[in-house]
């Protein structure tokens, strides 16, 4: 301390220790840093005002500069006026402490103008604000050229009176718009009489620095004060700022309205407005950013931020960065270090009290900074504030539902919000209409510790006053206030304990529906999670049943337009209350003219998937569990990444990576991080919390990047990325250095996929080049290497080999990996191959990745199918079917309890390893014939994935009989109905006919009186080898196999009096089988595959037919005579390949359909083209003649179906949902196949899904969405009540309408 200021110190000694209390003075000069708690208790345990005054100069005189400024600052704010006069001459001028204490623009100037102006030193502990901080001195600039206010308003303990210390702390602030001073009066909630202490020291102070030696009279009186005041600052300090902190009421700005600038802190904004003069303002609504908050911390527990304990990012996680709250913790961690975990424990109960005190702020502990701010609130508006306390943290409500709440007209609602947003005690969202209201998480916290003991009620009333609102039923309208509703109730009805009323809304399939329409299924599904145990208590199985539906239909309640969830619902099992409920809905609505399906085979049905989600638009490259299992991370072609629960699929996040597909992404070991890499060759390190860009590494790869991958532990956190580079691939990064840290050298072409061991030690490496490579992590050096390619046989070698991926058994001494379609177990130390698993030879492995507690591996299939194995017994465990497309990605959860997997079909399907188990069902093919019975009962004839054909029987689809295993692959089946017989079409281009009453004995009595109703019954296969077999049913005998074609047999049927079997072929030509003898006429003529045909109905003087219709991928129609095989008709009718072919019911006409995107209609008798129908944008796959032949429709490859008149050729309606599905499509897929109903008034159309349409409105009318996709053919029955058909993974559906009753 300078000589001068230590003799003043002394000299005033006497008059110091008998005036002033030090503990008040203390709290100002701790903060400023430059007084320790150690020093302040030292002090209080003497016993006497004055030996602690004394003890406290004892301390002063051993201390510097900065010590003699900061008690100088205490005297003053502390209306010791007349002591500060004292030592005010011989105040320091600068010393090197206060340079340091005024860095970032402060001089020894500002340092003298902001001591003698009494503006507090920064705190101990201080971190810059830059963007608040530019703020505010943007505002005082404004004040350069005259009087005016600038307000700088926030909630309590947001840091206001900081920041406006900071942002005078600016020499060049101060010397152009501030040369005559800055004075700060502390002012806060007083009295009268305290506040004209503090403008009486305020004159004192002004007079003092103007002449010393003058001493005037204090001012007697408020007017008195205000009237010197003005004088002092119009004549003597025009160009000051007056600083006014902590303002609570409207009169004190009043007597400081004296023409001059002024920068007041307040909790309330709408005090400016009563003061006249230019008026800004500046709002602190946020708390400090997390590295600023976790920087405070660090500083006051002496560390650095990566050092900090997890704790310290959950404190400051729990205040939302409140600089008060961080300020009063860190303070107290200073003197007990060890106590991170009991202050979060503090601030998550709620126990504000013991976040105590411990530097100079105005309350005694934190609970006390909030209660004053309610205090200056009337009792009414105190009690309506006090209602908020129901609201959850982070969401805002629109003025509507609190005008509800609240039973009060909207307008006066707004009102009453207005005055709370007025005082800080609540924040308003103005970047929406209508505005929406929220409060900070202390404030929220802070309510529902002060009402703890009424939470109850007061949820309650929200209910009550919800039910009295909505009798009718919840909202429906979509905008903000119905969504609070319809996402919370069940969050007030749970904190009420309102048991009764929570079941009998989340068993309802109207809340269902209506909030699923509105909010997506992710929150339904949450709420049934979220409260399992209140719902359980009253029926769990129906809890159970409701999740299910919600988890396994929700991608579906995604699509839009929205699906009818009555008709999704009457797909759940007979026995569950859910189809109960749907059941009810559709037999009401069936009253009105709605249309409903039931699916009659449903239980034969076994799901296995416990979750299905749809989070991107376009293919799902890559998705992984967090590493606490809570959370799923996605990516692909959106160019985004998504993270939500893994327990409902709720969205949490949102980041818009890149301008190109996202090929990977990965959780960090603490699950802070997220880090992302992606065709344009960048790799990307996100906040997981916040969602923003941390670091980008964007100059070291050529090509692009395929997967990264961060170390499994924290111990020292590493990031390896790998691409298509030849080369330099591999790389290892440190995500506190701007460049890579190692490369790993060794393959020769891309790397596909990279993993870290489990303790870190080794990064395995699966390329291109045909090799997996071990890499030494902390070198860089390779550790060991396995040529794959050996493996493989020499042909597969010279079509070379991809290692696509490769996995860690949970111990580390098994490496797996992935190639072609097989998967290959090695030894990690020997390096020897210990098991191989082969799939089909038709499916290749796209991933592998090994359970993490456990033997189980996972293997993604091209063929749409997950398969779980035991590697080290090498046995299949499951198959988990449900995907549409290639599967790209699988990962086990941390706990192995769990498997996602990813797909081309943009779905991530959850599977529990637990329940899921291999199937010895076979699936269908979707080539099918179907016999309807007068009875109504329905015969399906199919081929299985084993090359066997069934015959399915009845409602439920039951299994009667199966053949052998065919030779080839069974391409296409018929049934006669005249014959007991079966025929079926081969590869090899063979027919036979045999007998199944040896398969039929086997099977027993009871397949027998299954096929009692159709002893006569013969059925035809076409094969892949171009041969067709007859089979007689129910006997079993072969009656017939027929060779002659050449190649696959794509389409056979029995001629009307069962006599005759024709088949078409990829040969290009037709054969009329007298399929008894053998005997054969060859219809040749077509120069490529004939797909289908026709047989041309009789004329009206005869009784049968003999001529045939065909059409071919050489775009012509022909038509024969059957029975010598000549040609009669040769019309060249399309551009490009023929797709279907349709004949009307009277035989005159007939259409025809192509790649060309053209529909053409043809007279049958001269076969002059009548129609060409233009106007679809693809592929016209499909074609239908109505019954009465007055409308043709026609189907295309974007899913789009249009109805023509077939009296002018013109365009009636086009049929189609206005948007495009998930699939890009607007049916899901190709139109596939058309029916009209028997009066014509309904058209039923197969894609990806069937859906029936009105056909004078050209409107949907229902829509049944398969397990599956890609619906080939729709078997439909004369009375058009049955629908029979079966979806690309082989399931059956038999649907009949629903019947009114």
């Amino acid at each position: 301390m300078e000589e001068r200021a230590r003799s003043c110190l002394l000299r005033s000694r006497p008059n110091l220790e008998s005036d002033i209390k030090a503990a008040y003075l203390m709290d100002h000069m701790i903060t400023d840093g430059v007084l320790t708690n150690d020093e302040e208790e030292r002090v209080l345990q003497k016993t006497t005002r004055k030996e602690q005054a004394a003890a406290l100069l004892e301390v002063l005189l051993r201390k510097d500069n900065r010590a003699y400024i900061s008690f100088y600052n205490a005297l003053v704010r502390e209306s010791y006026g007349d002591l500060a006069s004292l030592l005010h001459p011989d105040l320091p001028m600068g010393s090197p402490e206060a340079e340091k204490s005024f860095s970032n623009g402060g001089t020894p100037l500002v340092q003298v103008v902001l001591s003698e102006g009494g503006v507090p030193q920064r705190p101990m502990v201080f971190v810059s604000r830059p963007a608040l901080l530019n703020q505010v001195r943007a505002k005082l600039y404004q004040l350069q050229g005259g009087p005016g206010w600038v307000t700088v308003y926030g909630m309590a303990g947001s840091g206001k009176s900081v920041l406006a210390a900071e942002a005078v702390r600016d020499h060049a602030l101060i010397t152009e718009c501030f040369p005559d001073g800055v004075q700060w009066v502390s002012v806060g909630q007083m009295e009268r009489s305290d506040l004209l202490v503090r403008m009486q020291s305020l004159c004192f102070r002004l007079e003092q620095s103007q002449s010393p030696e003058s001493c005037h009279r204090p001012p007697c009186s408020m007017e008195e004060a205000k009237e010197r005041l003005r004088f002092l600052m119009i004549r003597r300090f025009p160009r000051s700022l007056l600083i006014l902190d902590d303002i609570w009421d409207s009169s004190v700005l009043k007597a400081f309205d004296i023409q001059c600038r002024v920068l007041l802190t307040t909790r309330d904004r709408s005090l400016a407005d009563s003061v006249s003069g230019a008026r800004h303002e500046v709002a602190v609504e946020s708390g400090l950013e997390e590295d600023k908050a976790l920087e405070v911390l660090a500083l006051y527990v002496n560390s650095s931020t990566r050092k900090l304990p997890e704790q310290a990012r959950s404190i400051v996680k729990e205040c939302k960065g409140s600089p008060l709250v961080v300020s009063l913790i860190g303070a107290l961690l200073r003197e007990f270090p060890d106590r991170w975990d009991y202050y979060l424990r503090q601030l998550q109960r709620k126990q504000f009290k013991r976040i105590r005190k411990s530097s100079s702020y105005d309350y005694e502990a934190l609970d006390q900074a909030m209660a004053a701010s309610l205090q200056v609130l009337s009792e009414e508006h105190r009690e309506l504030y006090t209602d908020l306390t129901v609201l959850e943290k982070d969401v805002k409500v629109p003025a509507k539902v609190l005008s509800i709440l609240w039973d009060l007209e909207l307008e006066d609602v707004e009102d009453v919000l207005q005055e709370f947003v007025n005082k800080s005690l609540l924040f308003r969202d103005c970047n929406q209409r209508p505005y929406l209201y929220y409060l900070h998480d202390l404030q929220l916290d802070f309510l529902a510790e002060l009402n703890r003991t009424r939470l109850t009620d007061l949820h309650s009333k929200v209910v009550k006053q919800y039910q009295q609102h909505y009798k009718a039923g919840p909202p429906v309208s979509g905008d903000t206030e119905s969504l609070y509703w319809l996402r919370f109730l069940t969050y007030h009805m749970a904190k009420a304990e309102l048991s009764k009323e929570l079941y009998t809304l989340m068993f309802s399939l109207d809340w269902v529906s209506t909030k699923a329409r509105l909010m997506g299924p992710a929150h339904l599904i949450n709420d049934y999670v979220e409260y399992a145990d209140m719902l359980d208590k009253e029926n769990g199985e129906v809890r159970g049943q409701f999740q299910e539906f919600l988890s396994l239909s929700g991608h579906q309640l995604e699509q839009r337009p929205f699906p009818d969830v009555v008709q999704l619902a009457l797909s759940q099992p007979h026995d569950s209350e859910v189809y109960r409920q749907a059941s009810q809905h559709a037999q009401h609505r069936t009253h009105k003219g709605a249309l409903y399906l039931n699916w009659l085979n449903k239980n034969s049905l076994e799901s296995l998937s416990r979750l299905v989600l749809q989070p991107h638009q376009g293919v799902v490259y890559y998705s992984c569990f967090s590493h606490d299992g809570t959370k799923i991370a996605s990516c692909g072609a959106s160019r985004k990444v998504r993270v939500f629960k893994s327990t409902s699929g709720e969205k949490l996040l949102e980041l818009a990576v890149d301008d190109d597909e996202v090929l990977c992404c990965a959780f960090s070991p603490d699950d802070h991080l997220i880090a992302t890499c992606s065709a344009d060759r960048k790799i990307k390190v996100w906040n997981a919390e916040r969602g923003s860009l941390i670091r980008t590494f964007d100059m070291e790869y050529e090509e692009q990047i395929n997967h990264c991958q961060f170390t499994n532990t924290r111990h020292r956190l590493l990031l390896a990325t790998c691409s298509n580079d030849k080369f330099m691939n591999t790389k290892l990064w440190n995500l506190n250095k701007a460049s890579s840290q190692n490369t790993m050298f060794g393959h020769t072409d891309a790397v596909n996929h990279c993993c870290f061991s489990p303790d870190d030690k080794y990064l395995a490496t699966s390329s291109s080049d045909g090799t997996l490579k071990m890499f030494e992590v902390t070198s860089a050096n390779e550790w060991k290497s396995i040529d794959v390619c050996e493996q493989f046989g020499e042909a597969e070698q010279e079509a070379g080999v991809m290692v696509t991926c490769s996995t860690w058994s949970a111990d580390g001494t098994r490496i797996i990996c992935a190639a072609k379609n097989a998967v290959f177990v090695f030894d990690v130390a020997s390096t020897e191959l210990l098991c191989e698993i082969r799939t089909s030879r038709h499916s290749t492995v796209q991933f592998c990745h090994a359970c993490p507690n456990s033997q189980l591996l996972a293997i993604a299939l091209s063929h749409y199918a997950v398969e779980l194995w035991n590697f080290e017994s090498n046995k299949k465990v499951a198959d988990c079917t449900g995907h549409l497309s290639w599967v790209r990605c699988v990962q086990f959860s941390p706990d192995g309890k769990q498997l996602l997997s990813c797909s081309d079909d943009q779905t991530i399907r959850l599977w529990e390893t637990e329940k899921v188990h291999t199937s010895s069902a076979a699936s269908l093919k979707r080539d099918s014939d179907v016999l309807f019975a007068d009875n109504g009962d329905v015969t399906v004839v199919a081929a299985d994935n084993r090359n066997c054909l069934q015959v399915r029987s009845g409602p439920t689809g039951a299994l009667v009989f199966e053949s052998e295993k065919q030779e080839a692959r069974i391409r296409c089946s018929c049934i006669n109905t005249h014959t007991p017989a079966v025929a079926m079409g081969r590869e090899d281009g063979a027919v036979k006919v045999e007998s199944l009453s040896q398969a039929l004995w086997r099977m027993g009595r009871r397949a027998l009186h299954v096929l009692n109703p159709h002893r006569c019954l013969v059925l035809a296969l076409g094969l892949d080898t171009g041969t067709v077999q007859v089979l007689e049913v129910p006997s079993g005998a072969p009656l017939a196999t027929l060779l002659g074609h050449t190649r696959t047999v794509f389409h056979c049927c029995f001629t009307p009096d069962g006599e005759h079997l024709v088949t078409s072929s990829e040969d290009t030509t037709i054969r009329v089988w007298r399929w008894r003898t053998g005997e054969c006429v060859v219809l040749q003529g077509h120069t490529e595959s004939v797909r289908k045909f026709a047989l041309l109905p009789p004329p009206p003087s005869s009784s049968s037919s003999s001529h045939l219709l065909s059409w071919s991928f050489d775009g012509t129609v022909k038509v024969w005579d059957m029975v010598s095989g000549s040609k009669l008709q040769d019309v060249p009718a399309h551009t490009g390949a023929i797709l279907s072919c349709d004949l009307s019911s009277d035989g005159l006409r007939a259409a025809t359909t192509s790649t060309d995107q053209n529909a053409k209609v043809w007279s049958c008798e001269s076969w002059e083209l009548l129609f060409t129908l233009n106007g679809h944008k693809d592929c016209v796959r499909s074609c239908r003649f109505s019954h009465d032949n007055r409308r043709l429709a026609t189907g295309d490859d974007e899913g789009e179906i249009r109805l023509w008149s077939m009296l002018d050729g013109t365009l009636l309606k086009v049929c189609s949902c206005g948007n495009k599905d998930a699939m890009d499509s607007l049916h899901g897929g190709w139109v596939t196949d058309l029916h009209f109903s028997p009066d014509n008034k309904v058209l039923v159309s197969t894609g990806g899904y069937i859906k029936w349409w009105n056909v004078d409105r050209g409107e949907a009318l229902q829509t049944f969405y398969p397990t599956g996709a890609n619906l080939k053919k729709l078997h439909v029955s004369p009375d058009f009540s049955t629908f029979i058909t079966i979806d690309s993974i082989g399931v059956l559906y038999i649907l009949k309408k629903v019947e009114a009753d």
